[in-house]
């Protein structure tokens, strides 16, 4: 059972506790970039620019991390493109 918690973060260079912070960082950023676009679909003068923004660091933060040798160079789907909400 251990193995079901520890094995993925093990193979990205993280202890459990290290992938659930990290993990935990990217779903804040995720959840308050999809509110401002849900705000934007109803008021699109706001947050224009916001979820697209939000991309683009938080895959900046994932290729830093890779480089740091937290997390390992493969798996890169492709370029994530500044579109603007």
């Amino acid at each position: 059972m251990r193995k079901l918690f520890t094995e993925h973060p093990a193979a990205v260079g993280e202890t459990y506790a290290q992938h659930m912070r990290s993990a935990l960082g990217f779903a804040g950023a995720m959840f308050a970039a999809s509110l401002a676009c849900f705000i934007h679909a109803i008021l699109p003068w706001t947050f224009k620019t916001t979820g697209s923004s939000a991309i683009l660091r938080l895959h900046e933060r994932m290729v830093e991390q890779r480089a740091r040798g937290r997390r390992p160079a493969s798996g890169v789907a492709g370029q994530v493109a500044a579109s603007g909400d």
